[in-house]
């Protein structure tokens, strides 16, 4: 466990500044007394909103999406992984229409996406107007904390300029810190409260009362020397994940033409209990973090004038396993074409078990085959429409009696729990396993062709 945060009277205090302020906050902190604001109830915000009501603290939720708000103010999670249930557990959450109430709170917590545009580059637009309703609110006083993964600098250099520009001043009215949400959608072993958080501050004002709350929510805290470096923390954590997946995606290439199952090579290395970690190769990459993070990482790094060549090659990589999956789908149909089959594509969350579709190889694959002149329907029992905002949206999913009988072959794309591998298999002719399901569960055949 940590150390305790520093106590006020070694704190570094900025000139003008209020220290009764400072100890007024942390003492409401402590005591959970405090009015807490988390800014944006999608899959970071919302677990962390639940987990600060859950703590004792008095909570507001607030997101753009007013169709959200109602939903929840209904009882309803809207996310597959979160039951309804724990909504009714934390009494003290309230989610509320609009900003203005965001000025009678102690603390606010802004936990928007930062996707990537259409060009590749970061996407802050939302970060931006989170900081704006924020800034329209704040009063003297207030603690402000960005959860919102970004490149290294977005804190001080763009969150901070528009909090200032209400005439208040960072370090001496009010106080900034970054901690980053590192939630695991789906993942039961790592609720929120048990996941490690890092906080840093603006100061040590903001990084003392940053570490006061937070440590009164999680289990432990880690505090870290400044905003660039836990905003640098959180890149290299994904970025770690998305360069060794594409090892594992070339491996996957190279020990396949040698004629050896990587998912058996990965199982046996992964025995070894030290220096190596096991990861497994897929149909590409999806999600809100993998792969997302190493490109904001690559473009901060070409904006700084240093390559980052390795992680641009992870990108390379990662990115074009959609492309080799359409070549092992097309060789295996008659003809060795795709143009006029049609393929029920299996899955189209980017991961087992969850309904998020954000970057879903999934769904780039159904554009791919469609793109080759086939026709791609989907079964994915957690995602009954396509939604608003993703490629193919307003897309429904087929029953799976439907799929099996409609199509002549199968990708499986997202494997599900719950999905009849085995009636599929025996169905359909082709089976292309990029999960390596049916492996697992001991499905095979000359029809299951992994991928």
């Amino acid at each position: 466990m940590p150390d305790a945060p520093r106590p006020l009277d070694q704190l570094d205090i900025a000139p003008g500044a209020n220290p009764a302020w400072t100890g007024a906050l942390a003492a409401r902190f402590a005591g959970r007394s405090a009015c807490v604001a988390v800014v944006g109830l999608g899959y970071a915000g919302l677990p962390m909103a639940l987990a600060l009501a859950e703590a004792g603290f008095r909570t507001l939720g607030l997101d753009s999406d007013p169709a959200r708000i109602a939903r929840l103010a209904g009882g309803e999670t809207g996310l597959a992984h979160l039951p309804d249930a724990l909504l009714r557990r934390a009494w003290r959450f309230h989610p509320v229409p609009g900003f203005e109430r965001l000025a009678e709170v102690d603390a606010v917590l802004i936990c928007v996406p930062t996707p990537l545009g259409a060009d590749g580059a970061p996407d802050l637009s939302a970060l931006r107007a989170a900081a704006r309703s924020v800034a329209w609110n704040l009063h003297p006083g207030q603690l402000v904390v960005v959860e919102s993964t970004s490149w290294p600098g977005t804190t001080r250099e763009v969150v901070q300029p528009i909090l200032e520009a209400t005439g208040l001043r960072v370090g001496r009215d009010v106080f900034l810190a970054f901690s980053p949400e590192r939630e695991d959608p789906g993942n039961r072993a790592w609720r929120t409260a048990a996941i490690p958080r890092l906080v840093a501050g603006a100061d040590t004002q903001a990084l003392h009362l940053a570490e006061t709350l937070y440590a009164q929510v999680v289990e432990r805290v880690v505090p870290v020397e400044s905003l660039e470096v836990a905003e640098a923390a959180k890149l290299t954590e994904n970025v770690f994940r998305a360069v060794n997946i594409a090892l594992a995606n070339e491996l996957k290439l190279v020990f396949g033409r040698m004629g050896i199952d990587v998912w058996q090579v990965m199982q046996a290395a992964g025995t070894k209990p030290f220096g190596f970690l096991p990861f497994w190769p897929g149909p590409g990459l999806g999600g809100h973090c993998i792969p997302v993070d190493p490109a904001y990482l690559t473009w901060q790094a070409r904006r700084s004038g240093v390559a980052s060549r390795l992680v641009e090659l992870a990108l390379s990589i990662n990115g074009a396993m959609p492309q080799h999956v359409l070549a092992r789908l097309a060789a295996a149909q008659p003809g060795g074409r795709l143009a006029g089959r049609r393929v029920l594509v299996l899955g189209v969350a980017y991961k087992p078990n969850i309904a998020d579709v954000r970057e879903s190889p999934g769904l780039r694959l159904m554009a791919l085959i469609e793109a080759a002149g086939g026709e791609a329907l989907y079964h994915d029992p957690l995602v009954p429409e396509i939604p608003a905002g993703a490629p193919l949206a307003g897309r429904r999913s087929v029953s799976l009696a439907e799929g099996i009988a409609g199509c002549g072959s199968a990708l499986i794309v997202t494997d599900h729990d719950g999905v009849d591998y085995a009636e599929v298999a025996t169905a359909l002719p082709v089976v292309v396993d990029t999960r390596n399901v049916c492996a697992r569960l001991g499905i095979r055949g000359s029809n299951v062709l992994a991928a």
